[in-house]
């Protein structure tokens, strides 16, 4: 039993003034009151009550612990009602990473929404293309592009990503339009590679599953420079159609092999495993399967939860 429990039977006896009558209040043996007041006498080495055939009365000790014990019981109370509050109401500081690729998707919008029904939500928002380790660096979600194989995470598959080639239009015209992402291979590439990986280039032939290795002429690890570039006319460069939208819609970017884009990219959130996840976790996964709903809706696709995934379909971000 802890020191807790024994005070809050300390102080029924005293208000009591009865090991039987507490016993009753509490349901237990009078023996087991007795042994509970044993015990935290022993711990603090003085006698906290007077005990006679008739009546049981605090010592100067007793009246002492008595006295302090309930600011401490009121103390642990508001405690207690503040984190069930907390744990019921969303709020508090949440930290996601998103990659660079996504910035300039609806992936910000929809975070913003999320805060605007939930003001008392804080967010700390890390652009990064480096797989972020959740656990060694307090992440409490990572959204990230492709197949992602860290048993340890919960993983939830969000809504898939239309990945293109694209290049400026005055570099189309000067090299001509691949017609097979083989053709590829004579272009100059701008690839998004990260960690370290041989930058690869992921289409779909006929059904089946086509990747391409790369020599690229530039190699980044972070998608800006290579919209720079791209926009430039220096190159061909492969990314999600959404990371790229405004540049395509205003005409800097032309797309190419469309028919080929690969079915198997998606956007995934993850999060760790843990046995109690905050209120500000659990709604924004509501907020986000809320979203990948949406684009079921608008693309006519079902976004799912998934398990762990294996296999590289595309680099994780």
């Amino acid at each position: 039993m802890d020191s807790l429990d024994l005070i809050q039977i300390f102080r029924e006896v005293a208000r009591r003034g009865s090991f039987s009558a507490t016993a009753a209040a509490q349901g237990v043996s009078p023996a087991s009151v007795s042994k509970a007041i044993a015990q935290l006498e022993t711990r603090f080495g003085l006698r906290l009550f007077h005990r006679t055939t008739r009546k049981v009365s605090l010592t100067d000790a007793g009246q002492l612990l008595f006295e302090r014990s309930s600011a401490l019981l009121e103390l642990v109370d508001l405690a207690q009602g503040e984190l069930h509050e907390r744990a019921t109401r969303p709020s508090g500081r949440l930290t996601v990473t998103v990659p660079y690729g996504l910035v300039h998707t609806d992936l910000p919008a929809m975070l913003g929404d999320f805060l605007l029904r939930y003001p008392e939500v804080d967010l700390d928002l890390y652009v990064t293309d480096r797989v972020v380790g959740l656990a060694e660096e307090g992440v409490d979600l990572a959204f990230r592009v492709g197949p992602i194989e860290d048993q340890n995470l919960i993983v939830r598959r969000l809504l898939p990503l239309d990945f293109v080639a694209v290049a400026a239009p005055a570099y189309w015209k000067a090299h001509g339009k691949p017609a097979h992402p083989r053709e590829l291979c004579t272009h100059a590439q701008l690839a998004w590679s990260l960690h370290g990986q041989a930058p690869r280039w992921h289409f779909e032939v006929a059904g089946k599953p086509f990747e391409l290795a790369l020599q690229p002429r530039v190699n980044a690890t972070l998608a800006a420079p290579l919209i720079t570039l791209a926009t430039q006319g220096l190159g061909v460069m492969w990314a999600p159609r959404r990371a790229l939208a405004q540049w395509i819609d205003s005409g800097a970017l032309e797309c190419a092999l469309e028919p080929f884009s690969p079915s198997n990219v998606w956007l995934y959130a993850a999060y760790m495993q843990r046995r109690h996840n905050s209120a500000a976790l659990r709604v924004l996964l509501t907020h986000l399967d809320a979203f990948a709903e949406a684009f079921k809706c608008r693309d006519g696709q079902r976004p799912q939860d998934a398990p762990p995934s294996s296999g590289a379909a595309a680099p994780q971000s």
